[in-house]
């Protein structure tokens, strides 16, 4: 089971760097760019759609084409274990590295797009306050490690939870009908 979860989160972890790369670079060097959360959730359907085939992978090459649906989780749960931990030691790279000022810059964005929206003053200190509480969270590597989990592992954890449901398998002498 290690080298399938190894392999299949690592290419998650390997989606999710490329799709960071694109993103927050684009985010980052252009105020005006309009990402879109839709892109953010797809390119982790993209990233977590590799549990379906890790879970797959290993009901069929390692447990004779039969898995239960804990062990299917467990699988899915590794594999999303393993690429959101990807994703959260690119982005203390990135973020540390290369963008210290992101939040800054994040916060600076989110609030001229309210303005431009025509929110009202009350609506922008409203949000203004919420984002100090990430700010601040982010003044600590583990605020940061957190806040970053807590963006990407629940989207694993729910496909891991589809993908237990969809693929689980029993052996073909468990279906015997009732008499």
């Amino acid at each position: 089971m290690l080298k399938n979860v190894l392999t299949f989160g690592g290419i998650a972890g390997f989606v999710f760097i490329l799709w960071m790369t694109f993103l927050y670079t684009a985010c980052y060097n252009n105020p005006n760019y309009e990402g879109s959360l839709w892109l953010g959730y797809g390119s982790m359907i993209v990233a977590f759609a590799f549990i379906f085939v890790g879970v797959r992978n290993y009901r069929e090459k390692y447990n004779n084409g039969t898995i239960t649906f804990g062990k299917a989780f467990l699988v899915g749960l590794y594999i999303a274990l393993i690429g959101s931990t990807v994703y959260v030691g690119a982005w203390l790279v990135d973020f540390y590295g290369f963008m210290p000022d992101f939040m800054d810059k994040y916060v600076a964005h989110t609030l001229s797009q309210m303005k431009a929206r025509g929110a009202s003053p009350a609506e922008i200190a409203k949000q203004k306050a919420d984002m100090a509480n990430y700010i601040e969270m982010y003044k600590s590597p583990f605020g940061v490690i957190i806040l970053t989990y807590i963006e990407v592992l629940p989207v694993g954890l729910l496909i891991a939870l589809i993908a237990a449901l969809v693929l689980k398998k029993k052996p073909a002498g468990d279906n015997a009908a009732i008499a």
